[in-house]
């Protein structure tokens, strides 16, 4: 039986304690399958989907025989392009630094580290540091941020270690998907937002401490089942969540509350297979830019006008020697200058089976994106 789903956004404002009203978004409908009929087949996109070969791929993750990596990361050195660094998790183990050619950099040794994202921060002592944070889902009742240091030079990894961001009382949760932003206001270096597995994302700053960096919790805001795929547009302020049998979710990061409205589907008119995994913002040097989505149920990758929500195009990651992607969970794209091999911008894909060697992360150059589905 194939359902559509209902979604009801729950927003709490947890600064104050007070639970402000439900916000329903739609109603629920069962589709029944009578006896001895067959269930109807998963949505089909109105569009196609372009077949890109890959560019380049990482070493596989240290876990091997199992379902272990999950989410990259991108840091383009902007003095030097082809010295950029990669990373990824290993959900079952911790986190690596690549090379753009895909070999290891550094490795830390973290734990069940799920999603990742960075961010360049600026520090009170004025300096700039690249500042890692993941979603530590080692304690499976108690989530929490587990933040390095990243040494752009070295590609070396300091770990700042690994702190609880949920207020006192909160029921038992899974920290799952992890993503940050800009920071929102005076004395932070960023925010950070953990999307908890039970739908819920828990919205904290990340601030210095007597010398370290502390995650400070501040308002939740909650989606009816099971999410994890984030990401942050810094230039409007605006989150998007990846329901994953549902839809995206766009979440203004407004002063006061959190509350969502639906960006797209799944289904047919937009182009999404459930389940819908990893988030990525591509922005050009032009100011246009594209909300990118993990299609996992039909190993594609969907492209919306990121200012429209209007479908822009799909994609597949398949053919040439390196091999193609599928059952994607985490992506990430930045765009810019990363050497001669990826001119306008790098894509990263995790491959949920890249046998007969453990999972790994295959790269892509935009160029080829934007040229295969003729966007400008």
């Amino acid at each position: 039986m194939k359902r559509n789903l209902t979604s009801i956004i729950d927003v709490v404002k947890l600064g104050s304690g007070a639970l402000l009203p439900a916000l329903l978004l739609s109603a629920c409908a069962t589709t029944t399958i009578a006896p001895g009929t067959a269930a109807p087949e998963a949505p089909r996109p109105y569009y196609p989907a372009t077949d890109i070969p890959a560019e380049g791929e990482t070493a596989p993750v240290g876990t091997g025989n199992a379902d272990a990596a999950d989410d990259p990361a991108i840091w383009r050195n902007a003095a030097n392009p082809a010295a950029s660094l990669i990373l990824g998790t290993d959900k079952k183990a911790g986190l690596y630094v690549y090379g753009l050619d895909g070999t290891v950099k550094d490795f830390s040794p973290a734990g069940a580290l799920n999603n990742a994202d960075l961010r360049e921060v600026r520090m009170a002592d004025g300096s700039t540091r690249i500042l890692v944070g993941a979603s530590d889902r080692t304690d499976r009742a108690e989530p929490r941020i587990a933040l390095f240091g990243l040494d752009g030079a070295t590609g070396k990894l300091s770990v700042l270690g690994s702190g609880t961001f949920l207020p006192a009382g909160h029921a038992p949760a899974e920290a799952y998907g992890f993503c940050m932003g800009a920071p929102l206001a005076a004395g932070e270096l960023a925010r950070a937002y953990v999307v908890l597995k039970d739908g819920t994302v828990a919205e904290s700053r990340l601030v210095e401490k007597a010398g370290k960096i502390a995650a400070e919790h501040l308002r939740d805001v909650k989606f009816a089942t099971q999410s994890e795929g984030c990401v942050v547009d810094d230039v409007t302020k605006t989150l998007y969540v990846a329901e994953e049998d549902v839809a995206i979710w766009k979440v203004p990061l407004s002063p006061t509350t959190l509350t969502a409205s639906s960006y797209a589907r799944v289904g047919e008119a937009d182009g999404l297979v459930d389940d819908i995994e990893g988030l990525a913002i591509a922005r050009n040097a032009e100011g246009r830019a594209w909300l990118v989505a993990s299609s996992q149920g039909d190993n594609a990758y969907a492209l919306f006008d990121l200012a429209t929500g209007k479908p822009a195009g799909r994609f597949r990651i398949n053919g040439g020697a390196i091999g193609g992607t599928s059952d994607t969970d985490g992506i990430e794209v930045v765009l810019g200058d990363f050497g001669p091999q990826y001119p306008e911008g790098l894509f990263m894909a995790q491959d949920g089976d890249n046998a007969p060697k453990a999972q790994n992360f295959k790269l892509l150059s935009w160029r080829s994106i934007r040229t295969a589905l003729g966007i400008r």
